[in-house]
């Protein structure tokens, strides 16, 4: 038995800390508001981001970091990337050294363009980090749904331990060591997944979202390579795999807010009708920000970042899209 705090309650957190409880491990999850923290504790169900599942009477639950820290094993980050500072500020005087620390957010920091291993790395002293992603929706994963993952670190004992302790009958864990990579498919997709949601919402058909994906996958691949990535992650689950999921699931929440832009809501009338976060909503400014650093030509984040920012209309986006100059599309592969 392993002690493992999870730091964070939205879904993604909660799902884990379930799938873990059922290997056996000593698990806890820790959550920035006491209130809402006691009553999934008295409830034993998330009721507000992960409903109808319940939670197991032995799962610990805490508002306080030393509490969570302390005898912590591993933490897992399931903390949305723009709140991962703040939370680790208040973890970082109570962390215990060497402890390992795996990231299960998907985002990119706003002002500073850090990954979130890079956000831990420079919060926590001498932390060994990995990260883990994949086409993973949190309900599907805590209803027992087979899916796929994969964990990454510089570290290769590191990720082969995060495979042992997260690899179950229903969570198959591949491992690598492309963490640049992972990271971004993981946060690049959620961009791509708004404009898909904006195809829905438009009411276009598979044949705009299929070539939204492919060129989606491209400028993935493309400001990927530039930031340091390897080519071939963006082919694997980080990559495709987790862009496809989000792109048409139901439960994808980067999807359904831009399939309610698409239909003429606004982004904040979209924002302040949920408490769940779309990070791909912030990703959008970070990523654009992080291609006109890198000099990567990415037009579908340009224009999503017009439509959500720039009052763009989204039927007008996909016009100018579809009558950008001719490109030969192996060369605009490279």
């Amino acid at each position: 038995m392993k002690k493992v705090t999870v730091v964070g309650d939205g879904a993604w957190g909660t799902a884990l800390a379930i799938l873990l409880h059922s290997k056996g491990e000593h698990v806890t999850i820790w959550g920035n508001f006491p209130d809402y923290v006691a009553q999934q504790r008295e409830k034993r169900e998330n009721y507000k981001f992960l409903p109808g599942i319940e939670i197991p009477p032995d799962i610990d639950y805490t508002a306080e970091p030393a509490e969570a820290a302390g005898g912590a094993e591993l933490l897992v980050c399931a903390v949305p990337t723009q709140f991962v500072r703040g939370v680790f500020e208040k973890f970082a005087a109570h962390y215990p050294k060497g402890v390992p620390v795996v990231s299960v957010t998907k985002g990119i920091e706003r002002n500073t363009l850090k990954r979130c291993t890079e956000l831990l790395s420079e919060l926590l002293d001498g932390v060994p980090v990995a990260v883990l992603s994949g086409p993973s929706h949190a309900e599907e994963v805590a209803r027992g749904v087979p899916t796929a993952v994969v964990v990454a670190s510089k570290d290769t004992g590191l990720a082969r331990e995060l495979q042992d302790t997260f690899m179950a009958p229903t969570l198959r864990v591949y491992t690598q060591d492309d963490v640049v990579g992972v990271e971004l498919g993981g946060a690049l997709k959620n961009v791509i997944a708004l404009a898909a949601g904006m195809c829905d919402g438009l009411g276009y058909g598979d044949n705009t979202k299929s070539a939204l994906l492919a060129r989606g996958l491209v400028e993935i691949s493309r400001l990927g390579v530039a930031a340091g990535a390897k080519r071939l992650t963006f082919t694997g689950l980080s990559g495709i795999g987790d862009l496809i999921t989000t792109s048409f699931s139901p439960h994808g929440r980067n999807r359904a807010v831009g399939e309610k832009i698409g239909q003429g809501t606004s982004l904040r009338e979209v924002l302040e009708s949920t408490e769940k976060v779309a990070e791909g909503v912030w990703t959008t400014i970070s990523s654009r920000d992080l291609a006109g650093k890198l000099g990567v030509p990415v037009p579908i984040t340009e224009e999503v970042h017009q439509v959500l920012f720039e009052g763009k209309d989204p039927r007008q986006a996909v016009v100018d899209l579809m009558t950008r100059g001719k490109k030969q599309e192996i060369e605009d592969l490279q």
